[in-house]
């Protein structure tokens, strides 16, 4: 089970924080400018904002950009291993050819 999820603003929903939450996971999610112009326009009732870490935010840039280098391997982007463990298997090879590319 992860400690902790880094997720951008698609995931900012309330049942998606609800659900981390009752699953002990901290969420490390901004929220979205409507969101908070309308905890802004409830005033006192809006309730406080959610915990957002900036410093740890910064660290699913490097997250994306290491998924964005092991999609350039065809079978990983489009998916055509259907098997989980054919997939995993991939992704072993391709992040270990990433590795060895960055040896040399």
């Amino acid at each position: 089970r992860p400690q902790m999820v880094l997720a951008d603003k698609a995931y900012s929903s309330r049942a998606n924080r609800a659900w981390l939450r009752n699953h002990h996971i901290k969420a490390t999610i901004p929220i979205k400018a409507d969101q908070a112009a309308h905890r802004r326009a409830k005033g006192s009732r809006g309730g406080r904002p959610p915990a957002f870490d900036p410093i740890a935010y910064k660290d699913r840039n490097a997250v994306e950009r290491c998924f964005g280098q092991l999609k350039q391997h065809r079978g990983l982007a489009t998916r055509y291993d259907k098997l989980a463990v054919r997939y995993q298997a991939t992704t072993h090879i391709a992040s270990i050819d990433h590795w060895l590319k960055r040896l040399t």
